[in-house]
């Protein structure tokens, strides 16, 4: 029996459904990487980063190949890096109306718009020490 489409999508994102997964992808995006790279920018533990490795590997959506003692992935094909620049254009949009929203719903409660960041005045003597001595 065959897999429905929508099924084997939904089995697609699930893969894709963890945040090592998605950075080992971000970091292939540019060509083959070595191991020893993709450990250093993720900064996990060998058999964590091994274990995710096999699961894209087995997905069919990153190959490997030795050269030596050094072992490189790279992406099966470009449209896994279409796939990240899509998912990256569709949260700048949520983002971008969520940010809408917010500015709007402050508006209309008549809330003060958020201060902006930035530096913050030093604490010293407020106004109710000013002028006072210290009673014994």
């Amino acid at each position: 029996m065959q897999v429905p489409l929508y099924q084997a999508k939904a089995e697609f994102f699930r893969m894709l459904g963890h945040p090592v997964r998605i950075r080992v992808l971000e970091l292939l995006q540019h060509g083959p990487v070595p191991v020893r790279d993709l450990l250093a920018d993720i900064e996990i533990e060998p058999s964590s980063l091994s274990q995710q490795l096999a699961v894209l590997r087995r997905s069919g959506i990153v190959v490997s190949t030795r050269e030596g003692s050094t072992v490189r992935y790279e992406l099966a094909g470009g449209d896994v890096a279409e796939l990240l620049r899509a998912a990256r254009r569709i949260l700048t949009e949520l983002l971008v109306g969520r940010t809408e929203l917010l500015a709007e719903l402050r508006q209309t409660d008549g809330a003060p718009p958020e201060p902006e960041p930035g530096p913050r005045p030093e604490p010293g003597p407020g106004p109710a020490s000013v002028g006072r001595t210290a009673v014994p």
